[in-house]
């Protein structure tokens, strides 16, 4: 029997299979297979998912992955990539990928970079070197990546800023989103989606998104959130931003989040999501699971024979103790970091298919409020 995710489409075709309330089940078909929405992607940012084997990745369901443009343009650079075979090839991933731009950079490395209408100039944090990133030069890079979904070059605010400031670069943006279609051109089975700015200034959020819908890409995403401010900040600009989102095409929110972020953006039309946390957290000891976030670092792990979760899909959950997870992070051994990176991917795939599976049968609500009992609870009680 053929999973739903090995089915492939020529071209890239999005369809609504659910709705309940405002959260979205649905599916992106492409050459490379079909994406299982609402989707988290697991982040790649230099051809690998840090501590993970791909077949990993893909055994916890993960039926894409993300790239980092900025990254893998500096070292091994794009166009060796290519003389390689692509990014799947090289990083031995067949399934969909999707490359961010390089916009997220303009914000993270502000010290190292310089930002005009023509594009951005990278120092490289690695050796000094000049880079220019304009918006065509980001879409070639990305196709020398071989990407599946390509995103246009944006410039991400950090938050708080001034009205100015935000407006300035979401128009900026915009006009960028322009010059990255005309670039990205007639792709069949690929896709190029814009990015809504605008910082937390709603009127500015509608004036992007309207903007964007009026070019009518494949697909449409929500940048600039996750970046400094409140939770109820970010959900609100979602509250504004999506009812004027075309309902017809797939809807990402770039780098969010915690399983709580997500779950309440799923619950406002959120289809995408991706972030380093469970990734990153993992190489730190933090472990995400249906009992909320467990510091396996903490001394009542010392001695406690029991598993992280005797109920989780994950090997790394099941079969370690706690007390052998302590040990192991406690003395950087590199085992650690990939088990608890290990169960951390596995509970946000889960998560995913859960949060799937309770819009297929109408009771998203439900899901989302036991879901929410449970992380309140607690990690069980420690040893006596």
């Amino acid at each position: 029997m053929t999973a739903e995710s090995d089915v492939t489409s020529d071209t890239f075709q999005f369809k609504l299979l659910a709705t309940d309330g405002k959260a979205r089940r649905g599916a992106i078909s492409m050459p490379r297979g079909t994406i299982r929405t609402p989707a988290f992607m697991p982040v790649g940012t230099g051809g690998t998912v840090k501590a993970m084997y791909m077949d990993q990745v893909e055994d916890l369901g993960a039926d894409i992955i993300l790239g980092n443009t900025y990254h893998l343009m500096l070292r091994p650079g794009a166009e060796r990539v290519a003389k390689l075979g692509g990014l799947h090839e090289f990083g031995r991933w067949q399934k969909p990928i999707l490359t961010d731009s390089g916009g997220f950079q303009v914000m993270s490395l502000s010290a190292l970079r310089k930002i005009n209408e023509q594009g951005v100039t990278f120092q490289s944090h690695i050796d000094g070197s000049r880079h220019e990133m304009s918006p065509e030069r980001s879409i070639e890079i990305q196709g020398l990546l071989d990407s599946d979904i390509q995103m246009q070059l944006d410039e991400c605010v950090r938050l708080p800023a001034g009205e100015t400031e935000i407006e300035r670069a979401m128009e900026m943006s915009l006009r960028w989103a322009d010059r990255c279609k005309v670039a990205f051109g007639d792709q069949p089975g690929k896709a190029m989606f814009g990015i809504v700015q605008g910082g937390d200034v709603p009127k500015l959020r509608e004036r992007s998104a309207e903007g964007l819908s009026s070019l009518d890409l494949k697909g449409y995403a929500v940048g600039g959130l996750a970046v400094g401010e409140p939770q109820e900040v970010m959900l609100d600009m979602l509250d504004v931003i999506c009812p004027l989102l075309p309902a017809e095409k797939p809807r990402y929110l770039m780098g969010v989040g915690t399983p709580d972020d997500m779950l309440k953006s799923v619950g406002r039309g959120i289809d995408m999501f991706d972030c380093v946390m469970p990734t990153r957290a993992g190489r730190h000891g933090l472990a995400f699971t249906r009992h909320g976030k467990i510091n396996i670092k903490n001394a009542r792990h010392a001695e406690d024979h029991r598993p992280l979760d005797e109920e989780s899909s994950c090997p790394a959950a099941r079969a370690y103790s706690r007390a052998y997870l302590h040990h192991l992070v406690r003395s950087n051994e590199i085992l650690g970091m990939m088990l608890i990176t290990w169960n951390n991917l596995s509970y946000y795939q889960d998560l995913m298919s859960g949060i799937r599976a309770a819009i297929a049968a109408q009771r998203f609500d439900d899901f989302s409020a036991e879901t929410q009992e449970r992380w309140a609870k607690g990690d069980i009680p420690p040893l006596g």
